[in-house]
């Protein structure tokens, strides 16, 4: 199985590939993508700092050529997986420090880059950073409850938040903004032909 070596440098705290226990995690203010349409390719961001790391896979053995193995299932296919399989997933719990490994433990078949984009796209969602936002503790994988939520990281959510509501106003704004001059456009086109109609006619 290979891993996946290329990360954005901004996700030092939230990638799942480095993150560090909570008390020593500074949270990453970069805004993950809103909601990543293609699957393990666009590999979104961890919203949440604490998410942990998933171990570099060792490299492969040079052996004979193995069968092909299966395709592995895009990220918002594992995700819907997790949700179905796992309580913190379908609750959307804050989840604990080190949910990939827990996650690799239980699957150990998991694709890795699949799985940081699954975490991303979850960790990355308005109904999981609300829930940051307000969180004092974290769930494993079964929905147990386990460590405190830091006010780091409660406090990482909610520029999340805001961040995101910014872009929200700021997207909805331009949209008005492009349909008026599409409608003022449309008016004085009426107009032109109103005017052109009238002088073939005289």
């Amino acid at each position: 199985m290979k891993s996946m070596n290329t990360i954005s440098p901004a996700a030092e705290s939230a990638d799942v590939a480095t993150s560090t226990p909570a008390e020593n995690t500074s949270p990453d203010t970069t805004v993950p993508a809103a909601a990543p349409e293609s699957a393990a390719e666009n590999t979104p961001e961890a919203a949440d700092p604490a998410v942990a790391a998933a171990p570099a896979a060792a490299p492969a053995a040079a052996e004979t050529p193995a069968a092909p193995a299966a395709p592995a299932p895009s990220a918002r296919t594992l995700l819907k997986q997790l949700q179905q399989q796992f309580p913190a997933f379908r609750d959307c719990l804050p989840l604990a420090i080190g949910i990939d490994k827990q996650l690799l433990a239980r699957m150990p078949g998991l694709d890795r880059k699949t799985m940081r984009a699954a975490l991303g796209i979850h960790t990355g969602s308005m109904r999981y950073l609300r829930a940051m936002e307000k969180a004092t503790v974290r769930y494993d994988l079964d929905g147990t409850a386990g460590a405190e939520v830091t006010d780091t990281h409660r406090s990482h959510a909610k520029e999340q938040l805001q961040q995101r509501f910014k872009k929200e106003a700021e997207r909805k704004k331009a949209e008005k903004a492009a349909e008026a001059e599409a409608e003022a456009a449309r008016l004085r086109q009426e107009k032109l032909q109103q005017l052109a109609s009238k002088f073939s006619r005289s």
